[in-house]
């Protein structure tokens, strides 16, 4: 839980602007820009909400826990949707050359040998982190798996058997009512959460799971010599769970909670969920069947009247994009913890069936799915590559990342990711769990290549237009 916010340094309290009345639209545009809690990025303007407009910068997420500088905040910035992002990272490396401290050698690093002894060795030390906005998560193999290592291809020569290095993102601490596993690979996961979840509670399990987290993180990340205490571990849970972050404002079809749309955090923040909501796969516990129409209906009515104007165009593309999301159809084949688990080879789905949780975009189950972006054939450069062999078998893997493979030992799990919230996705590139995919265009065609979609440059504007909104 390394984390970070950019509007630390004056204020004790940051607030939330007031709602205005219609028709006010200088003032609603003049606190708009005042507010700190409206942050821009490429694609417009991200907004976070919080209970009673205020966050309290005083609160444990905010304090230095460890020893080599970092809080929770480190790697968590407001203006990433409380997550990185890789233009962020290269600011802070240029304004600090280098020793923020997010860039620290426990993980930061390629590798805890690394010399950082001037500008230009930190560059190269921290090359992964630049590009790909990765940490590194060391790991050794597992016991009693049912692979071994057959061999390790370490650009950075250190990765071995007694501790892998495993380069992957920090996920944002935001909307995290919705989540149904803690981090990646769920290894923080303490239970398994347990449906129903009530709108707008979190569950013990997902309370205790997110305790867990920061206790590991503050030891591991910030490198604590001392535990934080029980009252700092809650109240670092407690603000994480107050926060709701989404795309406010697109910078062409403009306000995006404009004709009774659904856009912004407001409507998130009362959001229904409950694990199991929408599943696709009978996981359910009302038993209500899945409706791929349920899964977003944030835009529907963006475009309110007719018109023709480049904010209407730009409104009608958003909601272009939200269609082909629900509808768009998918041949799903090949898919570790889908295709196996129903026994099909293929069947035809949409975004939406692993996007599922409404409104939300993450599976409303717990689904560690392989779609192939550990795969060698997808390997970037500078990701080790690890060849794993199943014991029984015989069989061959080369991979970046076993994934969950790691907690369990199987040979299954091999690959195995869990689906991020697709909430404030504009403010956090890259993409996956590696950052390999430097924008949503090349998350598109990642999936349209594996998948052999067919999708149009038409429709590949219009999905990025949609979850850029998001």
């Amino acid at each position: 839980m390394v984390r970070c916010l950019a509007v630390m340094a004056t204020t004790a309290v940051l607030s939330c602007a007031a709602p205005v009345a219609a028709g006010e639209a200088a003032m609603a545009q003049r606190q708009e820009n005042h507010d700190p809690l409206i942050t821009p990025n490429p694609h417009g303007k991200l907004r976070t909400w919080v209970p009673g407009g205020e966050i309290d910068t005083s609160n444990a997420f905010f304090q230095i826990l460890g020893t080599n500088g970092r809080s929770c905040n480190t790697c968590h910035q407001l203006v990433a949707a409380w997550g990185t992002s890789v233009a962020r990272i290269g600011q802070r490396f240029e304004a600090t050359y280098g020793t923020d401290p997010i860039f620290r050698l426990v993980d930061g690093a390629n590798s805890p040998l690394m010399d950082v002894s001037t500008l230009k060795a930190r560059r190269e030390a921290y090359s992964m982190l630049l590009t790909y906005g990765v940490i590194r998560i060391h790991m050794p193999m597992p016991e009693d798996a049912e692979f071994s290592l057959l061999d390790v291809d370490d650009p950075w020569g250190y990765a071995s058997a007694q501790e892998l290095s495993l380069f992957r993102r920090p996920l944002p601490a935001t909307n995290l009512r919705f989540l149904t596993s803690v981090m990646w690979d769920g290894r923080e996961t303490v239970a398994p959460f347990l449906p129903p979840m009530d709108p707008g509670e979190a569950h013990a399990d997902l309370v205790d799971s997110l305790t867990q987290q920061a206790l590991n993180a503050t030891l591991g990340h910030a490198q604590a010599m001392e535990p934080p205490t029980p009252e700092q571990l809650a109240a670092i849970v407690a603000f994480e769970l107050s926060l709701t972050t989404a795309q406010f404002r697109d910078r062409r079809a403009g306000r995006l909670d404009d004709a009774d749309a659904l856009g912004g955090p407001r409507a998130l923040a009362i959001q229904r969920f409950y694990v199991g909501i929408n599943d696709p796969f009978g996981f359910n516990p009302t038993g209500e069947p899945f409706d791929t129409n349920a899964s977003m209906i944030l835009f529907n009515g963006l475009v309110s009247r007719p018109g023709n104007g480049p904010r209407h165009r730009a409104r009608a593309l958003i909601e272009r994009g939200q269609q082909l999301f629900k509808n768009l159809p998918i041949t799903i084949t090949g898919v570790a913890g889908l295709n196996d688990v129903l026994g099909v080879e293929a069947f035809q789905g949409h975004c939406t069936t692993c996007h599922n949780t409404p409104n939300v975009g993450n599976h409303s189950s717990g689904a560690p799915l392989d779609v192939g972006v550990a795969d060698a054939s997808r390997r970037e450069a500078g990701f080790p590559l690890y060849t794993l062999m199943n014991n029984d078998t015989g069989e061959i893997r080369k991979v970046t990342d076993p994934g969950l493979a790691m907690l369990t030992g199987e040979w299954e799990d091999i690959g195995k990711f869990k689906g991020p919230k697709l909430r404030g996705l504009a403010a956090r590139a890259p993409y996956f769990h590696n950052g390999s995919a430097a924008t949503l265009g090349e998350v598109i065609d990642f999936y349209n290549e594996r998948f052999d979609i067919g999708i149009t440059p038409r429709q590949k504007a219009a999905l990025v237009a949609f979850l850029s909104a998001l």
